[in-house]
């Protein structure tokens, strides 16, 4: 990565996630459709205007990387595990969040190298907020046209914990894990990719990810995290990786940013 110049392929991923949220927001404002995939869930036209504004840019930056995007998935494995560096895209991460009209979505951009994501953007087109973070750059926070501000997790975390949880997807397991924390908690619903971002700028000090995400759910928020000063590990411990197996299915995970508390050790059993 050492030839690589993140900071100027950060700026034009940055422009062009704009550009997707603007598109992605001319929709919002008006009477829209809402299509099934195969797989029963939502589509809308905002879903596929924004990933044909992306492509067509990230397409064209030089180097010239393969591109993974939740609105055109279907490559083979054999294919894709050939890729050492590629775009990882969710045009619109929360499309039931935007169908509620909540504002709770985001245009999600990583860039994976070696199976690890080293620069992330998220955009909020509601709020017109956008985090964004690259390796050895750190991680912040843009709202509007104001100067970014550079942002880290809390460390050490309140006796009073934050945690951020789904708005559309909490599971059991969520529940138990909530149940077996010591101690009193505050617990946020939210939407998207919002989640990791919230813990990456220090709102919020964990999010347990105890049901099932895609690859290119969290890449980009991942980036920011890690950036930011925190963690993002399956239930081994471990750093989430990308593009290792055939599903594009992450395992389940936890995000956080003080890791002098073993957050792992209140897991339930889990089939």
């Amino acid at each position: 990565m050492q030839n690589l110049d993140l900071a100027g392929l950060q700026n034009k991923v940055l422009e062009v996630a704009h550009k997707a949220g603007e598109k992605i927001l001319k929709i919002y404002e008006s009477d829209f459709e809402i299509e099934f995939k195969s797989d029963t869930s939502p589509l809308t036209a905002a879903d596929t205007a924004a990933h044909r504004c992306l492509v067509e840019v990230l397409s064209d930056l030089e180097p010239g990387f393969p591109i993974l995007s939740e609105e055109d998935s279907e490559l083979p494995y054999d294919e894709r595990r050939q890729w050492r560096t590629y775009w990882l895209v969710d045009p619109l991460d929360g499309t039931k969040e935007f169908i509620n009209r909540n504002g709770q979505f985001t245009v999600n951009v990583a860039l994976i190298h070696d199976h690890e994501p080293v620069m992330g953007v998220v955009h909020v087109p509601v709020q017109n907020t956008t985090y964004f973070a690259a390796l050895g750059e750190g991680a912040f926070k843009q709202v509007g046209d104001e100067a970014p501000m550079a942002i880290r997790v809390r460390k050490p975390v309140p006796e009073k914990l934050v945690i951020v949880g789904s708005r559309s997807h909490q599971s059991a397991a969520f529940t138990e894990y909530l149940e077996r924390l010591n101690g009193e908690y505050e617990l946020i619903s939210i939407g998207s990719s919002l989640k990791f971002c919230l813990v990456a700028e220090g709102v919020a000090d964990l999010y347990p990810r105890l049901g099932p995400t895609s690859e290119w759910d969290t890449a980009a928020a991942h980036c920011v995290v890690t950036q930011a000063g925190g963690h993002v590990v399956d239930l081994q411990g471990k750093a989430l990786r990308y593009n290792t197996k055939p599903s594009v299915l992450n395992p389940y995970f936890l995000v956080y940013g003080d890791e002098s508390r073993d957050w792992l050790a209140y897991l339930p059993e889990m089939s």
